[in-house]
Order: structure tokens, then sequence, then C-alpha cells
């Protein structure tokens, strides 16, 4: 029997689409994903949530709304989607653990992932003392030198977050000033244990040979000029990437893999919606997902009953 909707992702938008969806009758699934609650339970205080004065961990904010979800019969399962097919309905989803499930209507917020510099000894010392993950990993960094590549508000709260353990963060940036909020901005520069390293990019991160980091080679992008600079530790924040790429061929998608909506949530596929970061390429919010999730849910469950 199909599911009425079954919803790919655990984020913000997912799950708030589910306490819709739930809210209307509808049973939703949620299919969590490699990555249950998303991006924010890999962050640390959200300050910029509605609703929370005082702020709130990103961990415990998706535990709330799973709760919440799960509270008007939400049904979630842990595992990840592996293929889809979306030319007939009912539509199939086929998951790691050979579970095959069907669907009248599909909600994509498979959100997104971190993006790496893709050189060989970024992928050699993954783990050992290469990270995309201040909040997984910081712990270990206590009294060290370490670095964060990047320039946005990404990178400067792995920053701010590391010189809790970290005698020093260097923030390495390809230009001569940061993308960040201003108020990420104003936050790093009175931060006495964080410095810049300007107009700046990682050519190579050392210490393959010893099997952990000792430095990164530097390359100034207006001189060409090469320098290392030592450290034990490397966290990488320069964007993410759509998780969309078991959707290729099945749904319409830009240059950079993110789901082109066709008004709403709708994708090119009747019944196929998607919400959040996967088909937000400019915001990147989680107040925005969580409103692009309850747009997909009330899309979705129209659709149902036109039908």
């Amino acid at each position: 029997m199909p599911r009425n909707v079954v919803i790919i992702g655990s984020g913000p938008a997912g799950l708030t689409a589910a306490i819709y969806n739930a809210r209307s009758g509808l049973k939703p699934l949620v299919i969590e994903g490699n990555q249950p609650g998303g991006q924010l339970t890999i962050t640390t205080d959200v300050e910029n949530y509605p609703g929370f004065a005082e702020g709130i961990m990103g961990p415990a904010l998706m535990e709330e709304m799973k709760k919440q979800a799960e509270r008007f019969g939400t049904e979630t399962l842990t595992a990840q989607v592996t293929s889809v097919d979306f030319s007939k309905r009912p539509f199939t989803i086929h998951l790691d653990n050979d579970e095959v499930i069907t669907a009248r209507t599909v909600i994509i917020a498979s959100g997104a992932s971190a993006r790496f510099l893709g050189i060989p000894s970024e992928k050699n010392l993954m783990g050992r003392g290469v990270s995309a993950c201040a909040t997984c990993d910081g712990f270990f960094f206590r009294d060290r030198e370490i670095v964060v590549v990047g320039g946005g508000d990404t990178a400067i709260e792995e920053a701010d977050f590391l010189t809790r353990f970290a005698t020093k963060v260097t923030i390495i940036h390809r230009r001569d000033e940061l993308r960040a909020s201003k108020a990420m901005q104003d936050r790093a520069f009175a931060n006495e244990k964080i410095d810049f390293a300007w107009d700046s990019v990682v050519e190579e991160i050392l210490g393959e040979k010893e099997g952990k980091v000792t430095g990164v080679r530097l390359k100034n992008v207006k001189t060409g000029e090469l320098s290392d600079l030592p450290c034990e530790g490397a966290f990488i924040a320069i964007g993410h990437v759509p998780n969309t790429k078991i959707f290729a061929g099945q749904l319409e998608l830009d240059d950079k893999g993110y789901i082109i909506l066709k008004g709403g949530s709708r994708t090119s596929v009747p019944g196929v919606f998607a919400a959040g970061d996967v088909a937000d390429p400019v915001y990147k919010q989680a107040i925005i997902a969580a409103g692009m999730g309850c747009m997909a849910s009330m899309d979705a469950e129209k659709f149902l009953a036109e039908e």
C-alpha cells in the first residue's frame, strides 16, 4: 500500500513538513538519512531561530522538532535512500537496508553536505587532523594551533567555537575581507585567539608522512607566493553542496545540483516536492528551510486532495 507522503530528510524542512502533514492525518514517513536532524545537529548555539530568546543548542532544537512530529503520528525510519524512480506513480524509493517503499507523494528535504577543497592531502588526512565539523571534533584540539578555511558565517562560527579549545585559530580566506554577516565579523575581530591569513588558498595540507596534520601550504592569490603555516588541525568551512546525486535524471536540477522549483515547492515531476537547502542556493537558513517545509506539506496535501 503506497504511503500518502514520504519525506526524505529529517532537518528543519523535513520535520516541519512532517508536523503539518501529520496534523492533517496523512501519517507521513520520514526517512532520516545519514545525518538525522540535518546540519543543525552539528552546530552549537542557534541564536537566530525565533522563539528562543536565550538561544538553543542545534541538537536540542532538532530533537524537539522530531518529538513534535512524532506526537502527531509521524513515523521515522533510520535509513538512507539509495535510489528513486519518479517515472511513474506510485513513486518507488529504495533504501540501504534493501527495503522498497512506495509513495503517492514525496517531499525531498535531503539538505546539503559540507564542501571540501578536493586536494589529495585533505582526503588522506581526513579524521587525522582534517575535519568539517568543529562541534564534532573541536575537543580533540585542546591547547593546539589550528586553521579554519573559509570566510562566511559557517567559517566564523566554527572558528569562534574552536577558540574554546585551541590556543590559536587562523582563518584562511581567499579574499581580503570576510563574507560573513557583520555580527559574526565583529565577534571574530574581537576574539584575541583568532588570526587571519588574507588573500590565501590552501595548496596542500602538510603531515602525510607523520600521519597527522602538521601545517598547511598557502598560496597568496595576488602574488603567487607560497608559504607554510604550522598547525595541528585544519577545519574546512567553504560551503555546502546539495544532496541531490540520487535525483539526477529524475528531476530537473540546476548547474550546481540544486532542485529547480516550478512554483511553491513543486519540482519538475508532479507529486514530488522539495524544501530546504536542497532547493535553496541563496539563503540556507534553518528558519527558511522550516518555512519551505511548511509550503511543501501544504502543496503535497493539496495535490492529494485534488486527486
